[in-house]
């Protein structure tokens, strides 16, 4: 159990009472918890998984050195039936829920475990191989920790991005988004979207509406913890005919299939709880959620995040 809080008085009475209630020891500050390893500075706080990532290339136990500079390979096409069944899945499954769980401080492997995670029900020796790469990714950057700065704005910010019918056995196409407090990476996700879209229009739009429902319920925890946010919270994205039906008043029939996420994100706009801003898409930092990159543009993007690497 994690008590945190900024009156010491009230964090005493609640674990004496606590404690009246069943047994508790207390542990001191906060250093780990579930896996994830904290430590503190003036500067701020970093959470890694640094032994947890140990335990994952244990449990795959390679059998070489190599190393490689992205998690996964550039233009990776895989199918369902690619490569020769493995004769054990369990690990396989093993191994991708370890990384899934360990997504929640390392944005730089989601979109590659969100990949591999589609082929679980039924993994292949080319599906193994994709696993197996990012493992010799993390290798390179095990210490690889998520900073909050102790300094930072409590102001947010996003990016949302689509790659269109990137998925070549149902032409789905996947959401990437991220979402900061100040310079603070806080929230991001990179998913497969549920239904097919007809054009790379909709594929953005329909991401835009998923980072706006992001928004809200930060909006709403942030208020519930006492900070006021002001303002509109820009929601960056580098389609512009995505941002003109988001605040084109008029509904038109060739939008009318998604006309449910238009009316949500043009209900956030007119209420003044997002902005939507126009970034270049090379400027936009949710670009490495829905797709592979060259090692300079991955690098490039992860650069931005609120990452550490120690020396």
């Amino acid at each position: 159990m994690i008590i945190t809080g900024d009156d010491h008085a009230t964090i005493v009475s609640l674990q004496q009472h606590l404690r009246s209630q069943f047994e508790m020891k207390d542990m001191g500050p906060l250093r780990y918890f579930l896996g994830l390893e904290i430590s503190r500075s003036k500067r701020g706080i970093l959470v890694s998984q640094q032994k947890y990532i140990s335990d994952i290339l244990s449990v795959a136990a390679l059998t070489d050195n190599r190393t490689v500079d992205t998690p996964i390979e550039l233009n990776l096409k895989l199918l369902p039936t690619g490569g020769e069944p493995l004769p054990d899945v369990s690990r396989y499954r093993q191994l991708v829920g370890m990384l899934v769980y360990l997504t929640m401080t390392r944005p730089d492997i989601a979109y590659a475990v969100s990949f591999v995670s589609q082929f679980v029900q039924a993994p292949r020796s080319a599906h193994y191989s994709a696993v197996l790469r990012i493992l010799r990714y993390l290798r390179t950057s095990v210490n690889r920790s998520l900073f909050f700065s102790a300094t930072s704005p409590l102001t947010l910010r996003a990016f949302s991005d689509a790659d269109w019918a990137g998925d070549i056995t149902t032409r789905r196409s996947t959401t990437g988004f991220c979402i900061f407090l100040g310079d603070s990476l806080i929230s991001w996700r990179s998913k497969k979207q549920e239904s097919i879209a007809r054009s790379s229009t909709e594929a953005e739009y329909r991401a835009m509406a998923s980072t706006t429902a992001e928004i809200v319920w930060l909006r709403r925890l942030l208020r519930d913890l006492g900070v006021q946010t002001t303002g509109p919270t820009p929601l960056f994205c580098d389609n512009r005919s995505a941002i003109q039906i988001a605040s084109n008043p008029v509904f038109h029939e060739r939008t009318k299939h998604i006309e449910i996420d238009c009316h949500f994100t043009r209900q956030e706009f007119l209420a003044n709880t997002i902005s939507l801003p126009f970034i270049a898409s090379e400027e936009q930092v949710a670009d490495f959620l829905t797709k592979s990159l060259t090692t300079a543009r991955f690098r490039y993007l992860i650069s931005k995040l609120s990452v550490h690497d120690p020396p």
